[in-house]
């Protein structure tokens, strides 16, 4: 927990509170613009194009501009929707990404004893805007929580098209939910913690959980996560070819920007939790010499963001490179490879886990764990090739 909200709270302790949440606020603001800038320059690099080159130097300012033109553009609302879902979707979709990015730690120190405290207006606080004892499972209830935002934006909009669109969204989010979970069941087996501060804290020196937990975790997390943002090649919420424009189509002005914005947010919000997760946050090494300062803010701010900034190039990378899934092609992903992948993963790690707790002999009880997923594995595939080769006889009969 905050230490800043462990005694006695007065003035200087709320002070300190809002300024975080303004400084959260406004950093996640200008993080947006320049990541819908870095997509559009990075993709046009890789295509051989130029890019925003107008709108300011290289072209930065080319969302402001995008923005302010969204903002004075006409708010439509269909005749027969209903008004005040219409209304309210965007902001379903848009504020569970803030919720999420306030119990991601941003610096601080986190080597030795110092679990990640720094000192601001003399009061110990942590680089978060909150540390609450389940802040892992904050972050998976908001991402259950903007399927709701999609799912009423194509429901309320009274049209066909953006209510397809919707239900595809929502079968697709609900679908990827349950490996995002499992591959974090196995993070907090491994820390013991549901707090994002004890889970960086625990992966200090290097001790990160991409390689604590054998590397499938992360596989499962990141491709799990694609899905649950609707990026490419998982963008079937926003295929153009076949539903118009998806669930927003009869969305403009403001409120389009606000769907806009929220995937943009989301793709940063959620490679800070991957960062979180699974590559230790903030934590770095900290010379010994260096000023508090240094160590506390500084260098961890600039760990945090370099790790971020390769995730972030990751998802820009796989929106330029990689061609969209076919429907059947992304649930089948879904349910029938990631779902077992995690679930057989986190039993071999919890297995492996009480029998370093128990003495138990690790070689035999290895061994008895990859023979009884495979097992299964091989049951699932079965069974999978039976109900396909059913599919194919009844079709042919009809």
């Amino acid at each position: 927990m905050d230490p800043l909200l462990s005694g006695d709270i007065g003035w200087v302790e709320v002070a300190i509170v809002l300024l975080k949440v303004v400084v959260a606020f406004a950093g996640l603001m200008i993080a947006v613009m320049l990541m819908v800038w870095f997509e559009r320059k990075l993709v046009a690099d890789m295509q051989n194009r130029l890019g925003p080159n107008r709108a300011g130097p290289f072209g930065i300012l080319q969302t402001m501009a995008d923005g302010i033109k969204l903002f004075f553009k006409e708010d439509l609302q269909p005749e027969r929707s209903d008004p005040f879902v219409f209304k309210l979707a965007p902001y379903l979709s848009l504020v569970p990404a803030f919720l999420t990015f306030t119990v991601i730690p941003i610096a601080g120190n986190f080597s030795g004893d110092n679990d990640g405290v720094v000192t601001i207006f003399g009061q110990e606080t942590l680089m978060q805007v909150a540390d609450p004892q389940v802040g892992i499972l904050l972050v998976l209830a908001m991402s259950s929580v903007a399927v709701y935002g999609v799912m009423l934006a194509g429901w309320s909009s009274g049209s066909k098209y953006p209510l397809l669109g919707s239900v595809r969204a929502s079968a697709q989010m609900v679908s990827y939910e349950a490996a995002l979970g499992l591959s974090v069941a196995t993070i907090l087996l491994i820390s013991g913690s549901l707090s994002t501060n004890v889970i960086v804290d625990i992966q200090s020196g290097f001790n990160w959980n991409l390689w604590m937990t054998g590397f499938v975790p992360f596989i499962v997390f990141l491709m799990a996560s694609t899905a649950e943002l609707n990026r490419p090649p998982f963008d079937l919420v926003e295929a153009e070819q076949e539903l118009v424009g998806g669930f927003h189509t009869e969305y403009s002005s403001i409120r389009f920007a606000m769907f806009y914005l929220a995937e943009f947010l989301n793709t940063v919000t959620m490679s800070a939790v991957i960062v979180t997760l699974f590559f230790g946050g903030p934590s770095g090494p900290i010379p010994s010499g260096a000023p508090g300062w240094i160590g506390d803010f500084v260098l961890p701010f600039i760990y945090f963001f370099a790790k971020l900034f390769v995730f972030l190039f990751i998802f820009v990378w796989f929106r330029a490179t990689l061609p969209r899934f076919r429907y059947d092609q992304l649930m089948d992903l879904g349910w029938k490879f990631l779902i077992p992948l995690a679930l057989g993963w986190f039993l071999i790690v919890t297995t492996v886990h009480l029998a370093t707790e128990n003495d138990w002999n690790i070689p035999l009880v290895i061994v008895c764990c990859i023979g009884a997923v495979g097992l299964g594995a091989l049951l699932l595939r079965m069974s999978i090739r039976a109900a396909a080769e059913r599919r194919l006889t009844s079709e042919a009969e009809l």
